[in-house]
């Protein structure tokens, strides 16, 4: 249930980028995030993995917001 949530909430995410919400990008990040950081820390997913997901989701809402 931990990853599929983490998954929802990462899905979330990309579809707010993809609306150009600004208003909305930064809490679905901030959810993003805490979802796959508590994913990491329960062991559902490496801690690397998990670093590199975050990595990738803030570089994404970056790019989109500077666009």
């Amino acid at each position: 249930a931990m990853r599929s949530a983490m998954k929802t909430r990462i899905k979330a995410l990309l579809t707010t980028l993809e609306t150009k919400n600004k208003e909305q990008v930064y809490p679905a990040l901030r959810k993003a995030i805490s979802s796959v950081n508590q994913a990491a820390s329960k062991g559902v997913i490496h801690k690397q993995t998990a670093s590199r997901k975050i990595s990738r989701l803030t570089k994404a809402v970056n790019k989109h917001l500077t666009a």
